[in-house]
């Protein structure tokens, strides 16, 4: 499993959909995006994301300088730090968003048929449900 997940990956990594905003950068504005408000604590971003809590928060410092987010103080927790999708982040996601969806099914679509597909998708959910913490 995880060298299928590397050798997806570093394909998916070196396709050139990415600009200006690298996959870190989409990972965070992604996931921010799936939150109904987009906003999240740091500490629950670390949760999803790919990357170590030191690693993000300077990740999310870059990326508030070139407006993707916003921070924000956390209203339940003066130490902490909410992050905020900002328009052009929003933007920026839609924009790479589409290139890297057409990246997957072309670097997943070459391996596995439609019946495939649907199964990996079902297993991943069932997957990433049964271990969220």
């Amino acid at each position: 499993m995880l060298r299928s997940q590397v050798a997806v990956w570093r394909l998916l990594q070196a396709d050139d959909v990415w600009g200006s905003v690298g996959v870190h950068e989409y990972d965070v504005l992604h996931t921010l995006h799936r939150r109904a408000d987009g906003r999240a604590r740091i500490r629950d971003l670390h949760r999803e994301v790919l990357l170590s809590q030191p690693s993000l928060s300077r990740l999310v410092e870059r990326m508030a300088e070139d407006g993707l987010v916003a921070r924000d103080a956390d209203p339940d927790d003066r130490r902490g730090t909410v992050v905020v999708l900002t328009e052009d982040g929003d933007r920026a996601r839609r924009r790479v968003g589409a290139r890297h969806a057409e990246s997957i099914r072309r670097v997943v679509g070459a391996s596995l048929d439609e019946r495939e597909l649907r199964a990996l998708r079902l297993l991943c959910d069932k997957l990433r449900a049964g271990t969220a913490g």
